[in-house]
C-alpha cells in the first residue's frame, strides 16, 4: 500500500479561503459547493490531490488533463453553476506527485450549484436558504461591487461590435479552444457577467462593467464620469511631466494605450529563462497595468495614476479596501475589487490569474532591476504599488568624448548617432529602419529608438498616440545640438 507524502506545501489547516480535496481519479463530490462558497464569499483556493490533513496523495497523471478539462466545462454550465464563472486550473507537481490548484475569486454576483446558495465557514460549506441571508448578500455585494450596476437605459447600440471582435481574437490567442470565443455579443456579455438583474426594479439589465469594457468613449464618460488613467513621465520636470498620456477609452483598449506607454519609456533587457527568451517588461508590468485595470473603484473621481520616475514606476488606483496596511508578497490572499472584469482580463490573456501581479513583479524585479530594492504594495482608498527600477546613465549634455565607433562613448552610442544623423525629416519607424540597413526590428527599437526616446534626442510626432499608423519620430532642439557636436567632432 502506497504511503501518503508528508509534504505540507499550503500549510497543516483547512480554512475559510483554503480546501483541500483527494482526488486520484475523478472529480471530488462537494467540489463546486466549495467553488459556489468562495465565489460567494470572499474567494479561496481549492487544492485537488490534497487529503483534510494538508497531505499530497496526488491526482493520477493521467486523468490531470481530463479533470481539468471537466472543471473548466463544468464552471461554464449554467446547469451546474449559475450563473457560470469560468475558471481555469493549474496542475503542479509537488514531491514527485501531481495535484490540480483551482484558484476561485470572489464574485460579484450571487451563486448556485443544484439550485441552492452556499457561503463559506470555518467548518467548510453550508447551504443557505433564508431569502432574508440571501437578500443580505446580494446587497453586500452591490455595496462594494459597484461594477454590477445595472445602467437600465444601457443597450446594444451603445456598445462598440469590432470590440467584440476583438475579444474574441484575445481569447482565441489563451485558447485557441475557448469556449466563448464562438459566442455572439448578447451570449457573451450573459455568460461573462455583464447583464444582471436589478434587485431593486426586477428588471435585467447591462452593468457598468459592460459599458466599460465595450462600450463607446461617450457612454463610458457618461455612466463613469470619473474614469480617467493618467499615464505621466517624471525625469527631468518633476513638477510637471516630461510626457503624459490620459486614457479615458474602453478597458480593452486602455490596456493596449497604458503597456504602450510603459514599452515607449522603460528598457526591456535581455534575459532567458531556461533556454527561452523572456520579456521581463512584459512580465512586472503587464499585470501591474491589468491590476489597475482590473481593481480600480470606477464610481471614484480620483484617476488612476501610473507614473514613471528616474528610481521608480509608481502605480495608483481608488480602491475600496478590504484590508488596509503594507501587503505581504508572500503571505497575502488576493481579492479582487471588480471581479466580473478582473475574471474578463484573464479570460482575454492580459494576466494569469488573481494575484499573479503581486507574485510577478517579486520573482522577475530583481533580474529587471539588480539592486534596486523590493517592491511595495499598500493598500487604502488608494491602492499604491511601488516598482524600484536600477539607476539610470546620466540625462544627455550636449558634449561626446571619443571617437563614435559603435561602443558606448561617454553619453551617446553609437547606433544613436547613426539614427540622429539620417532624421534630417520626420520619418516612420520602417523608414528609419530601412535606412539604416537593419532588418530586426527588435534590435532597432532597444539599441537605437528606445535610447533616442528615453534621452529626449528625438521624439514622436503623434506622442498621444504612439501606436498611430500614423506615427513619426523626428530630432529635438537636444538631439541637433548633439548631431552638431558629432559633427564637430568628426571634423577634429
Amino acid at each position: 500500500m502506497k504511503q501518503k507524502a508528508t509534504i505540507r506545501p499550503f500549510g497543516s489547516r483547512e480554512g475559510l479561503a483554503l480546501e483541500f480535496k483527494e482526488a486520484a481519479e475523478a472529480l471530488p463530490r462537494g467540489l463546486f459547493e466549495t467553488v459556489c462558497a468562495f465565489l460567494n464569499l470572499d474567494g479561496g483556493l481549492i487544492v485537488l490531490g490534497m487529503a483534510d490533513d494538508g497531505t499530497v496523495t496526488g491526482v493520477s497523471p493521467e486523468a490531470v488533463d481530463r479533470m481539468k478539462t471537466e472543471i473548466a466545462n463544468l464552471s461554464n454550465n449554467p446547469n451546474k453553476l449559475d450563473p457560470p464563472f469560468l475558471l481555469f486550473p493549474h496542475a503542479v507537481e509537488i514531491g514527485g506527485k501531481l495535484v490540480i490548484k483551482v484558484q476561485v475569486p470572489a464574485s460579484s454576483q450571487v451563486h448556485k450549484t443544484g439550485g441552492v446558495v452556499f457561503l463559506r465557514g470555518e467548518d467548510g460549506d453550508y447551504r443557505i436558504s433564508d431569502l432574508n441571508r440571501i437578500a443580505g448578500l446580494v446587497n453586500r455585494k452591490l455595496s462594494f461591487f459597484t461594477e454590477q450596476h445595472v445602467l437600465p437605459h444601457l443597450e446594444m447600440a451603445d456598445l462598440r461590435p469590432d470590440l467584440f471582435d476583438k475579444a474574441r481574437r484575445l481569447m482565441q490567442g489563451r485558447a485557441p479552444q475557448h469556449p466563448w470565443a464562438a459566442l455572439a455579443p448578447k451570449e457573451l456579455l450573459a455568460i461573462a457577467g455583464f447583464v444582471r438583474k436589478d434587485m431593486f426594479t426586477g428588471k435585467t439589465g447591462y452593468t457598468l462593467a459592460a459599458a466599460l469594457m465595450f462600450g463607446t468613449d461617450e457612454i463610458i464618460q457618461s455612466a463613469a464620469p470619473g474614469y480617467k488613467f493618467d499615464a505621466l513621465l517624471r525625469r527631468r520636470d518633476l513638477d510637471r511631466y516630461d510626457d503624459r498620456l490620459i486614457v479615458r477609452t474602453n478597458l480593452i483598449d486602455a490596456f493596449d494605450l497604458l503597456m504602450g506607454f510603459i514599452e515607449k519609456h522603460l528598457e526591456d533587457p535581455f534575459y532567458l529563462e531556461g533556454t527561452a527568451s523572456v520579456s521581463l517588461r512584459s512580465r512586472i508590468f503587464r499585470e501591474l497595468v491589468a491590476n489597475i485595470i482590473a481593481h480600480r473603484e470606477y464610481t471614484s473621481a480620483a484617476p488612476a495614476t501610473m507614473v514613471i520616475y528616474k528610481e521608480k514606476v509608481e502605480f495608483k488606483n481608488p480602491n475600496v479596501p478590504h484590508g488596509r496596511g503594507p501587503i505581504d508578497p508572500l503571505n497575502f490572499t488576493p481579492y479582487p475589487k471588480n471581479p466580473t472584469i478582473c475574471k474578463f482580463l484573464i479570460q482575454l490573456g492580459r494576466y494569469e490569474e488573481l494575484g499573479s501581479g503581486v507574485n510577478n513583479v517579486t520573482k522577475y524585479l530583481p533580474f529587471y532591476a539588480p539592486g534596486a530594492g523590493a517592491p511595495t504594495f499598500n493598500e487604502d482608498d488608494m491602492f499604491t504599488t511601488v516598482v524600484p527600477l536600477a539607476p539610470i546613465a546620466p540625462e544627455v549634455t550636449p558634449k561626446v568624448k571619443g571617437e563614435v565607433t559603435g561602443e558606448v562613448t561617454g553619453e551617446v552610442t553609437g547606433e544613436v548617432a547613426q539614427l540622429l544623423r539620417i532624421l534630417t525629416e520626420p520619418k516612420t519607424r520602417a523608414e528609419l529602419q530601412r535606412d539604416l540597413g537593419l532588418k530586426s526590428q527588435a534590435n532597432f527599437r532597444d539599441r537605437y529608438l528606445m535610447p533616442a526616446l528615453a534621452s529626449g534626442l528625438i521624439e514622436m510626432t503623434i506622442p498621444d498616440k504612439p501606436r498611430s499608423s500614423k506615427q513619426r519620430y523626428k530630432i529635438t532642439n537636444l538631439g541637433l545640438k548633439m548631431l552638431n557636436q558629432l559633427k564637430g567632432k568628426k571634423s577634429e
